[in-house]
C-alpha cells in the first residue's frame, strides 16, 4: 500500500534522504529506550517500500542508527518528508505510529514526538488522531 502512495517524485532519490527517514523512525523507536526487533522490522519494511534494495537496507539502517544517536533534534530528519505530498507524509506518519504503538502503548515522550512531527510536517491534529486510531484498531484485531 505504501508503494502506491509514493509517486516517482515523492520517493527519496538519494541515500541521505533514505537515511534521514530511517533516522526519524529510529528516533521514534528509541525514545522509550526500548529499541526492539519488531521496530527494526517495521523500519526495514518501510525502507524496502521506499525503494531501498535488500543489499543496502542493513547498511542504511546502521548508518541511520549512528546518525540518530549523534543528533539531538528531528528537524534534519524531516526535511525530505516535508517536501512530499500529503498522502506520502501520512504514510510515513503511519509507520512512525506503528513503531511507537508496536508495544501496545505510548508514553508522554512518544506522544510529544508525534505532536512535534505533526507541526513540522503540517499535519493537523484530526488527521494525526485518525492515523493513531487506525493503527490501534489494526493492532487489536
Amino acid at each position: 500500500m505504501i508503494l502506491k502512495l509514493f509517486s516517482k517524485t515523492d520517493k527519496p532519490d538519494d541515500k541521505n534522504e533514505l537515511i534521514n527517514i530511517a533516522c526519524l523512525m529510529i528516533h521514534a523507536a528509541r525514545i522509550d529506550e526500548n529499541y526492539t526487533e519488531v521496530e527494526k522490522k517495521i523500519i526495514r519494511n518501510t525502507l524496502t517500500k521506499l525503494n531501498a534494495n535488500n543489499e543496502e537496507i542493513e547498511l542504511l539502517l546502521k548508518e541511520a542508527e549512528k546518525k540518530e544517536a549523534d543528533s539531538n533534534h528531528i528537524h534534519e530528519f524531516t526535511k525530505t518528508i516535508k517536501n512530499m505530498n500529503a498522502e506520502s507524509k501520512k504514510e510515513i506518519v503511519k509507520n512512525v505510529w506503528t513503531i511507537i504503538l508496536s508495544d501496545n502503548s505510548s508514553d508522554i515522550y512518544e506522544e510529544n514526538l508525534m505532536r512535534r512531527l505533526a507541526g513540522l510536517l503540517y499535519i493537523d491534529d484530526k488527521t494525526m488522531g485518525e492515523i493513531k486510531i487506525g493503527i490501534l484498531k489494526k493492532i487489536k484485531t
